[in-house]
C-alpha cells in the first residue's frame, strides 16, 4: 500500500485524526432508524453495512448497490465498530 518513494506511512496522530474524522459521519437520532447508529443521518444503519461486509461484499459492491454511501462511509462503520470492541472487560450477563 505504501510504496517507497511515493507516500509515506501516516503517523500514529495522523491515523488517530483520520479515525476521529470518520467517525463524525455515524449518527444517533432518536427519529431515524429508532436510534440506531447510521451514517450521515441516513437510513443506513451501521450494522447493515457491517452484515453486508460480513457476509463478503466488497466496498465496490456495496457502493454499487447503495450509491448514496462513500467509501469513506464504510471506513467509518468498521471503525465505529472498533471502537466499540476496545473495552477493558466485558462482563456476562445472566438473564
Amino acid at each position: 500500500m505504501y510504496k517507497a518513494g511515493f507516500c509515506q506511512r501516516p503517523k500514529k496522530w495522523q491515523l488517530a485524526l483520520i479515525m476521529e474524522t470518520l467517525l463524525t459521519r455515524i449518527t444517533l437520532n432518536p427519529q431515524v432508524c429508532h436510534g440506531k447508529p447510521t451514517i450521515r443521518n441516513k437510513r443506513y444503519p451501521v450494522e447493515l453495512i457491517l452484515d453486508l461486509l460480513a457476509s463478503g461484499m466488497t466496498y465496490a459492491e456495496i457502493l454499487a448497490d447503495y450509491p448514496a454511501l462513500e467509501e469513506a462511509d464504510i471506513l467509518a462503520c468498521l471503525e465505529y465498530a472498533a471502537k466499540l470492541t476496545r473495552v477493558k472487560s466485558i462482563q456476562k450477563v445472566l438473564a
